[in-house]
């Protein structure tokens, strides 16, 4: 017999635990939107294959030169992708300090406090990161992501609806604002900004597992369950949405202690 999974890909796509414990009225969920590090050219190594590997590779480079600002980027990316976000809050909080200024800098700063909870900081230092004359509408979504969490749900949606006015239809900023929505408890809301999203071109699987998340919440298992089967074979869907469905009447226990990613978000590397 297959073991049932702990936690679900479909349900670790939009924190459902979090969401469940507090009746769908908390907020424990992450936006991680990666900027991206320059573009790569064929004369470059592949990347590590690795978050383990990268870490070494990256971090290689950025002792031997800590104050290069691009090597303590790309070094906190590779620590925040391995999981270990305090060490990435503690080097590009040094990279800021010996680059004054630097905006690149500064949102990787900004993401890191954030995947680490430091919301309140995380949203001043990328309120420092871009500026009201030219906005980043990947920022303006992170932003958003941080005012979820922090609860202000109407004003992290203005946040998403200015990325939108500069990127029409996004669907990582539409999958933000719909499930933003759905941490409000307007789940026929959150399902239509995310049918917005799922019906892009560029909307990836991570966008459809939170648009499955979303009509499975409202108890269509068997709808969420073909949305879901996109992405994972069937035996995983039909599990994620069992689990998910055991959970909704109460015979789950939700896990805690880790925090999954807000939104399907496209991640320029």
């Amino acid at each position: 017999m297959r073991q049932q999974p702990s936690m679900p890909r479909l349900l670790a796509s939009a924190a459902l635990t979090a969401l469940l414990a507090a009746g769908l009225g908390g907020c424990q969920t992450m936006s991680d939107i990666t900027g991206s590090l320059g573009a790569r050219t064929s004369a470059q190594p592949p990347p590590p294959a690795t978050p383990q590997q990268a870490v070494e590779v990256y971090g290689d480079r950025y002792r031997a030169n800590p104050k290069d600002a691009n090597a303590a980027i790309a070094y906190g990316q590779a620590l925040r992708n391995n999981g270990q976000r305090e060490q990435a809050v503690a080097v590009l909080e040094q990279a800021t300090l010996a680059n004054p200024g630097n905006k690149a800098a500064l949102a990787a700063y900004g993401r890191a406090l954030a995947d680490n909870g430091n919301f309140k900081l995380a949203f001043d230092v990328l309120s420092r990161a871009h500026s009201p004359d030219n906005p980043d509408w990947k920022l303006l979504s992170v932003q958003g992501t941080v005012l979820d969490q922090m609860g202000r749900h109407d004003e992290a949606r203005r946040y998403y609806d200015s990325a939108l006015k500069i990127m029409p239809g996004e669907p990582s900023v539409l999958s933000n604002l719909g499930l933003s929505y759905m941490l409000s408890k307007d789940l026929p809301k959150a399902e239509e900004v995310l049918r917005q999203a799922y019906a892009s071109q560029q909307a990836d699987a991570r966008v459809r597992q939170n648009l499955a998340l979303v009509v499975g919440l409202q108890g269509r298992f068997s709808e969420a369950e073909q949305i879901a089967r996109a992405d994972l074979p069937p035996d995983e869907a039909a599990a994620n949405v069992a689990y998910l469905k055991q959970m909704l009447q109460g015979k789950g226990k939700p896990q805690t202690g880790r925090s999954a990613p807000m939104a399907s978000l496209d991640q320029p590397e």
